[in-house]
């Protein structure tokens, strides 16, 4: 055990957790009209709470276990069976990277939540953030971190896909899985209306910028210069995106918002992860750049195009972002393999689909999917809950 690693990714599993409770929670709650901003708040602090006992249970087992298969990697570690206090993962506790892997459990189902306020059942989205996260999140962990087919000496040979902190592992999976559930959910009733405060996304998107520090930085399991590289680039990605995104608003409508501006720094947040343990900042300066202009334009792209109601634009932040920045590590990085980078994509993004489509089929004939008409004007926050966010509602 190194003592410096520990330290550092025991800083850096905190700050992962406080990128979901409670930076997504706020950002999303900014977001969505006074009348569901609880019910987004409880559904990202039951998924944290839900996915936690999961990983715990069976989904750490499936992810970092030692299966022999290419697929998964078995329950031989389910509620960390065989892991001790002396049980060490690298230089670190094993039960410290349990911890560190779990809060990316916890924030990938999460991050689908922006896909579907306002309009979704409670039950609903507690049996597929479970489901979904079991049978898609952990494998694809398997398949890329845990040794697994697409990894180094898997089915791309020597070099296996590069993705540092979860392009593909957490941002196309979530993207991709967001869009198939806006999909067969439907649009809102009223899905013109503005965010109803735009302070809260600030605050909120601050809070994973800060956070995005031990996502980014903590990938490198180890307190060195490797780690310091990926925070550096990690923030020159963000403030590079946040100006692209306001500047071609500015140029398209004449203005440019501040909901726009922190959306462009998670358009970058989400383009530099997979590429952040392998480039410098200027590399991350073009990365960043081009994901701000790239994913504003997916947005327009989904919503008017595809006349998908992808609330929160998960899937043009995230899935745009995590694609477009694990694709430009072919481009950036010497030793890496065009055809494991493109290939990935593919593989993971079909599995993902196919998954999701399974799942809300299945789920949706057990537990109705979307609420009623009457509960969606009145809002879930007292249709669901029983409570209210504020005096009135609007």
């Amino acid at each position: 055990m190194n003592g410096a690693d520990t330290a550092w990714i025991i800083v850096a599993t905190a700050l992962v957790l406080f990128m979901t409770l409670p930076g997504l929670a706020l950002f999303y709650g900014g977001l969505v009209r006074a009348r569901n901003v609880l019910s987004t708040f409880m559904q990202c602090y039951s998924i944290a709470c839900l996915m936690s006992v999961l990983w715990l249970a069976i989904g750490y087992s499936i992810a970092f276990g030692s299966g022999s298969t290419a697929f998964w990697g078995g329950l031989g570690k389910m509620f960390l069976s065989g892991v001790t206090a002396d049980s060490l993962s690298g230089t670190l506790p094993e039960i410290l990277f349990f911890a560190f892997q779990m809060t990316f459990a916890i924030i990938t189902p999460a991050l689908i939540v922006g896909a579907y306020v306002e309009r979704i059942s409670y039950g609903f989205v507690l049996i597929f953030s479970t489901l979904w996260m079991l049978l898609c999140y952990a494998p694809v962990v398997y398949w890329i971190w845990g040794g697994g087919m697409l990894s180094d000496g898997g089915i791309f040979g020597e070099t296996g896909v590069k993705d540092f902190a979860g392009g593909i592992v957490v941002h196309e999976t979530a993207g991709l899985a967001a869009l198939v559930v806006a999909f067969f959910l439907g649009a809102r009733k009223d899905k013109n209306k503005p965010p109803h405060n735009p302070g809260l996304v600030m605050v909120g998107a601050a809070m994973l910028w800060v956070g995005w520090f031990g996502f980014n930085g903590g990938s490198q399991l180890a307190a060195d210069g490797g780690a310091a590289s990926a925070i550096a680039v990690t923030h020159i990605s963000a403030a590079a995106a946040s100006l692209t995104w306001v500047l071609w608003e500015r140029i398209k409508y004449g203005k440019a918002s501040m909901v726009g501006m922190v959306t462009g720094t998670i358009a970058g947040l989400a383009s530099i992860t997979p590429a952040s343990g392998f480039v410098g900042p200027v590399v991350a300066l073009v990365i960043g750049g081009i994901a701000g202009i790239l994913c504003q334009e997916a947005v327009g792209f989904v919503k008017n195009i595809l006349k998908i109601d992808d609330t929160l634009d998960v899937f043009a932040v995230h899935g745009v972002g995590g694609i477009f920045g694990t694709i430009m590590i072919a481009i950036f990085v010497a030793d890496a393999s065009w055809a494991a980078q493109v290939g990935s994509v593919a593989i993971v993004g079909i599995y993902t689909v196919a998954v999701t489509v399974i799942l809300v089929k299945v789920i949706d004939m057990a537990v109705k999917m979307r609420i009623g008409e009457e509960e969606e004007y009145t809002g879930l926050d007292l249709a669901s809950h029983g409570e209210r966010a504020y005096d009135t509602t609007s």
